[in-house]
C-alpha cells in the first residue's frame, strides 16, 4: 500500500486530541502519519508463522524474595529510627492542609 491509499482525517484527529495545528503543521502531520502507516503495512507482510506471541522481547523473572511471614520487629526497635514518637506511634510532619 502506498502513501496515497491511506485516508487520514487530520481535522478529526485534531478534534479528538484537542490539538490546534496551522495549515503547514496539518500537512506535515498528514505526511508523518502516512509514513508511519506505510511502515506498519510492511510489518503486516512479515511471516510470523510459528512465532510465539510475547509481551516482552526477553523473558522476565521475578527477582524478589519469597513473601514469607515472620515475627514483626519489636516496637522499641522500630521507634529507634523515628524522628519523633508518642504513645508507641511515629509522629510525622503534617503534609496536607
Amino acid at each position: 500500500m502506498n502513501n496515497t491509499e491511506h485516508q487520514i482525517d487530520i481535522d478529526n484527529i485534531m478534534l479528538l486530541s484537542r490539538l490546534y495545528l496551522s495549515d503547514q503543521e496539518k500537512k506535515d502531520m498528514q505526511s508523518s502519519l502516512e509514513t508511519i502507516l506505510t511502515h506498519l503495512d510492511k510489518l503486516s507482510s512479515v511471516d510470523v508463522e510459528g512465532v510465539e506471541p510475547s509481551a516482552h522481547v526477553f523473558p522476565l523473572y521475578n527477582v524478589f524474595r519469597e513473601d514469607v511471614t515472620a515475627e514483626p520487629w519489636p516496637v522499641e526497635t522500630t521507634l529507634k529510627n523515628a524522628p519523633q514518637e508518642r504513645n508507641n506511634l511515629i509522629i510525622v510532619p503534617k503534609v496536607v492542609e
